[in-house]
């Protein structure tokens, strides 16, 4: 009959603990009236109590800290920290200690031993004592390995290994929305706003030290986060940046296209990279999380072949009076056109001159501008339309309605005495 021989114990015992900062003790009062038995019993007892704070005895307040009784939390963007020991059980000297810890993640697995070199020998009752740190960049499951191999006084080689497990939580939500705005009614200086929700989906109140947008090459930023009073600027969330649990604050930026990379309209065409949030706070007692999010990218607003767009138009019109208004024609394409312009008028708005109107040869990402004459037939707010541009080399007809509105009031009447 075969037996199995008894496992063998190790010689070195290997202890992992995760290094956080304390908490502040929670005292639980107990209180009761005067007219109760007890009298002033409670209250004195809590004012002698040296976990309290003087003049606040009946709040859950107190000047202790106290140490972390479990593992915690761990949000991304935060610093795990852990401190790994290996001490030796054993009566004889270790030789040839080598202790290592890898971070195995979803996707990866990356070593965090501040050194990978061998101990030559471990005493009795002595330890080996070592300290990682790794910022955590990715959510789920984290399993950190810590590994030791040593040699006998026998010569025998030993290993072992243990696994601790961890999820990573997601501390913040992050939802960004684009705005299109013409700044100068221009065909490619468009100005993008930025609105960024911030979100903290955790049970702690945060403090929000930094939230900045790192624009792309392509782009300059202006943060529309502070407003100037008395010679000095604050931003538009007071002197108090903490952000409480579930609580959303906004942040807006405007981005305007570089002057190299405005004046090629191609460029600026389809989706554009504009650049990526940098988050930075603070928990609890000072501790440091930051969070950078990926690549925004916004889809530049389509033009076709052929935008037009207002330079100048007047906010008021006189009922049957001409007013003028200034176009401006780009061409968007990769190709020349030969543009002909027709007007159409409308039951409230008449245009003022030649339809059928010769522009000539337009290049691509070439613009000219036009002044056209309207005349109003009816009051109230008006909209502008009937624009025809028929490019002949393709015959190909283009229809811009509702261009703008104007607001048409009566003429006014001089009476004289």
């Amino acid at each position: 009959m075969e037996v199995n021989p008894p496992k063998q114990e190790h010689l070195l015992a290997l202890k992992v603990m995760r290094l956080t900062k304390p908490t502040l003790f929670t005292n639980i009062p107990v209180t009761c009236e005067e007219k109760d038995l007890p009298g002033d019993l409670f209250n004195q007892l809590m004012r002698d109590d040296p976990s309290t704070v003087n003049g606040a005895e009946v709040l859950m307040l107190g000047e202790m800290l106290t140490l972390p009784q479990n593992f915690g939390n761990i949000f991304l963007g935060e610093t795990f920290s852990s401190y790994i020991s290996v001490h030796n059980d054993s009566n004889q000297v270790v030789k040839d200690i080598l202790v290592k810890a890898d971070l195995q993640t979803s996707s990866q697995r990356l070593n965090l031993s501040a050194s990978n070199a061998t101990v030559a020998e471990l005493k009795p009752d002595c330890c080996i004592d070592d300290v990682i740190h790794h910022e955590v960049k990715e959510i789920g499951t984290h399993i950190l390995v810590c590994a030791v191999s040593y040699t006998t006084q026998g010569g025998e080689k030993m290993y072992f290994r243990k696994f601790f497990k961890f999820q990573v939580l997601k501390p913040l939500d992050v939802k960004t929305k684009f705005y299109n705005a013409e700044s100068d009614l221009n065909s490619v200086t468009d100005e993008v706003f930025l609105e960024a929700q911030i979100q903290n989906i955790t049970t702690s109140p945060m403090f929000m030290e930094k939230v900045s947008l790192e624009p792309s090459i392509m782009y300059n930023v202006a943060e529309l986060n502070s407003v100037s009073q008395v010679g000095e600027c604050v931003t538009t969330f007071g002197s108090r940046t903490y952000l409480q649990p579930m609580d959303t604050r906004q942040y807006l930026y405007c981005l305007k296209p570089k002057k190299e990379f405005a004046e090629k309209a191609g460029i600026i065409k389809g989706v554009t990279v504009i650049g990526k949030l940098d988050i930075v706070w603070k928990t609890n007692l000072g501790e440091r999380g930051r969070l950078q999010t990926s690549q925004l990218q916004r889809m530049a607003p389509g033009y076709g072949d052929v935008r037009l767009s207002l330079e100048a138009i007047p906010d008021t019109v006189s009922l049957e009076e001409p007013f003028h208004i200034t176009c401006k024609i780009t061409n968007c394409s990769e190709r020349t056109m030969d543009l002909v312009l027709e007007m159409c008028n409308t039951n409230s708005i008449h245009w003022c001159g030649i339809s059928g109107r010769q522009l000539g040869k337009l290049h691509p990402s070439s613009s000219l501008c036009l002044a056209l004459t309207l005349l109003s037939s009816v009051q109230g707010l008006q909209s502008v339309s009937g624009l025809r541009l028929t490019d002949t080399f393709l015959k190909r007809t283009y229809e811009y309605d509702d261009i703008a509105q104007v607001c048409v009031v009566s003429s006014a009447i001089k009476v004289e005495n």
